[in-house]
C-alpha cells in the first residue's frame, strides 16, 4: 500500500468519495463520541457543493428509511414475542399431558406423545416460517402486520379525538 501523500493529483469516483467520508466521520464519531448540528451538515454540504434543498431531500429521506427501519425491528420484536408465547404455551400444556398420561393414566399407553408430536411440528413450522422468511414472504408479513398496526393506532386516535370531544360537550352541559 502505497504512504499518503497529500500533494498527488489523485481522483475519485462519487461512490469512493462516499465511502471515504463515510469512514472518516465513523472514526472522527468513535474517536470524540460527538453529533454533528444541523448547522455543520449545512456547512459540509455547502463545502461538497451540494445545496441545501438536495440536503434537505436527502435528510427527508433519511427519517423516512429510519422510520421504516424501526418498524421492522418493532415487527420482528412483535413476531419473537409472538412464537416465545406460543413455545410457552406447548412448553406447559405437553409437559402436563405427558405427567398426566404417566401417572394417573395407564403408562403403557403414550397418547399423549402423539399430542405433543403433533404440535411440536406446527411450532417448528412457525418457527421456520418466522424467522427464516426472507424476501417477498417476509414483505408480505411485514406488510400485513404494519396496515394492522397503522389501523389501530388510526382506531386510537380517532377514539381519543371522540372522547375529547365528549368531555368538552358534557362540561358545556354543566355549566
Amino acid at each position: 500500500m502505497a504512504p499518503f501523500e497529500p500533494n498527488s493529483n489523485r481522483s475519485y469516483s462519487q461512490e469512493d468519495v462516499q465511502r471515504i467520508l463515510q469512514l472518516a466521520i465513523a472514526r472522527q464519531a468513535d474517536d470524540q463520541d460527538k453529533e454533528f448540528s444541523y448547522e455543520l451538515l449545512l456547512e459540509i454540504a455547502g463545502e461538497l457543493d451540494i445545496s441545501p434543498e438536495s440536503l434537505q431531500l436527502a435528510e427527508t429521506d433519511w427519517r423516512s428509511q429510519q422510520s421504516e427501519i424501526q418498524q421492522r425491528q418493532a415487527f420482528d420484536t412483535y413476531r419473537l414475542s409472538k412464537f416465545k408465547k406460543r413455545l410457552g404455551n406447548f412448553v406447559i400444556v405437553n409437559s402436563f399431558l405427558i405427567l398426566v398420561n404417566f401417572f394417573l393414566i395407564i403408562p403403557s399407553i403414550h397418547w399423549s406423545l402423539g399430542i405433543c408430536l403433533l404440535w411440536g411440528l406446527t411450532v417448528g413450522l412457525d418457527f421456520w416460517n418466522n424467522f427464516y422468511a426472507k424476501g417477498e414472504a417476509y414483505e408480505i408479513a411485514f406488510q400485513k402486520w404494519y396496515r394492522q398496526h397503522q389501523l389501530k393506532q388510526n382506531f386510537n386516535t380517532a377514539m381519543k379525538t371522540a372522547n375529547t370531544l365528549v368531555n368538552k360537550w358534557l362540561k358545556s352541559l354543566q355549566v
